[in-house]
């Protein structure tokens, strides 16, 4: 029998991680409700045409499909052999398979926007902390399963919208811990802008996939990328001198005018991106002409989060405006703009800088020892009364040597134990020994509540 496993790119959690993950997210959801959004939550897998499509060519190569059911059925042989066959040849094929995991929380988002809108109080905001799955190739901090932690706010065009998406994310990260972080922003438009520079507006993906590499793959494979794509000499300079546009977010506002602002799309994103950068001057606002957001459906301002320079990590976030992302679903006219927290790698960059609270693995106060049958039976009733007190704690699940509970409780690290003998039943009394100091004291049962309050 081989030994047990789990898929690679997946993980278990144990009790203290699970317990720092549910700090991160709960102090990203306290941001979230203090801004008016509401949670929502979207089914694990989606119909394979909701999700093909959306995400880029190289993102479409990373969704999970999940096989139909029956494959197997000596009645289906022959048509799942054949489009079997299909798919060999990169195409579609529904008699294989017609659903998928969700490989993000924003194409779901606007599938139920789609679906809901005439019941939904514009504009609506939601947040979303679920699961998603993606066929990459694991490695640190990229895992095939991970938690997104998603905003969104829909209905309306106002800036406003990403004045406090940014506030979130400062505030958020602020809480957290982390220092040195910086919120990067660019617009999409003034991508558009460049693309027109080249000669060609429809070529805005292009550029912006290329982009996207910039820091992983540094700009001389960049430029090569751009020239298998067809853009000339001159172009390529052009986008390369772009990309060295760099300063405080006033000499980066009057370069880009500069290069792009005799474009209307180029003028459009400079107006966003001054109209965030004054408003949002007090937080870690970067404005970076580098950044592109890969994705297809960003129309307008994007964010992304870079860790301290410290950590070797990619981003920590990530977001943007995508003006009609419903019209994909047959519903236009619904403006949008999200952000997105990478739970995973926030957990990976927090552990490394040991800022989760020393506290965090776990909240019993107190276990109860069992030192006989009557003793026991005293010490749940009064664990009993502690519990309807909101106070964590255990009883010893059987009689056994002190040595043994001693261990028990300094291995969970529960920080006090409580002893109820047979003398301590006579006089009402518990003997409460504090681990970390050694120290014990006699508290009569009357006042244990008291005691760990």
């Amino acid at each position: 029998m081989s030994k047990p496993s789990i898929p690679q790119g997946m993980r278990d959690f144990s009790a203290a991680t699970v317990r720092k993950r549910n700090f991160i997210l709960n102090t990203i959801r306290t941001q979230f409700e203090l801004y008016g959004f509401e949670p929502l939550e979207t089914p694990a897998m989606e119909n394979l045409e909701t999700l093909m499509g959306k995400y880029g060519e190289e993102g479409d190569r990373l969704i999970f499909k999940v096989l139909n059911n029956g494959l197997n059925d000596p009645k289906n042989i022959e048509k799942s052999t054949a489009a079997f066959q299909q798919v060999l040849q990169g195409k579609s094929a529904k008699d294989l398979t017609e659903r998928a995991l969700k490989y993000d929380l924003t194409i779901p988002f606007a599938r139920f926007v789609a679906m809901n809108h005439g019941q939904l109080t514009m504009p609506y905001k939601r947040y979303q902390m679920q699961p998603v799955w993606r066929a990459d190739r694991p490695q640190k901090g990229r895992y095939r399963e991970f938690t997104q932690c998603d905003a969104d706010v829909v209905g309306s065009k106002s800036l406003v919208n990403e004045v406090e998406l940014a506030h979130i994310y400062d505030a958020a990260f602020t809480q957290l811990g982390l220092k040195d972080f910086s919120i990067l922003i660019n617009s999409r438009k003034i991508l558009t802008a460049l693309a027109i520079a080249c000669g060609d507006k429809s070529r805005t993906a292009d550029i912006a996939i290329a982009i996207d590499k910039l820091d992983k793959a540094g700009i001389d494979k960049v430029m090569l990328e751009l020239e298998q794509k067809g853009f000339n000499a001159d172009q390529r300079a052009f986008i390369q001198q772009y990309l060295s546009v760099k300063g405080t977010p006033d000499e980066v506002l009057k370069t880009l005018d500069a290069l792009l602002g005799q474009f209307p799309e180029g003028k459009a994103g400079i107006d966003e991106l001054t109209f965030i950068s004054t408003r949002c001057s007090t937080l870690h606002i970067l404005i970076d002409p580098t950044l592109a957001r890969g994705l297809d459906y960003y129309t307008g301002l994007i964010f992304e989060v870079k860790p301290p320079a410290s950590v070797q990590m990619g981003s920590l976030g990530g977001g943007g405006r995508y003006d009609d992302l419903t019209g994909l679903f047959g519903v236009p006219g619904i403006p949008g703009v999200g952000i997105s927290f990478g739970i995973d790698r926030i957990y990976d960059v927090m552990e490394e800088l040991k800022l989760f609270p020393d506290d965090i693995n776990g909240n019993i106060k107190a276990l109860f020892f069992n030192l006989g049958d009557k003793e026991s039976e005293k010490a749940f009733e009064l664990a009993q009364t502690l519990r309807q007190s909101s106070i964590a704690c255990e009883l010893y699940h059987e009689n056994t040597k002190m040595d043994k509970q001693f261990k028990y409780a300094e291995k969970k690290g529960i920080p006090f134990v409580v002893l109820i003998g047979s003398q301590e039943l006579e006089k009402g009394e518990a003997v409460v020994k504090d681990l970390a100091t050694g120290k014990q004291s006699a508290v009569p049962f009357s006042a244990l509540t008291a005691m760990f309050q």
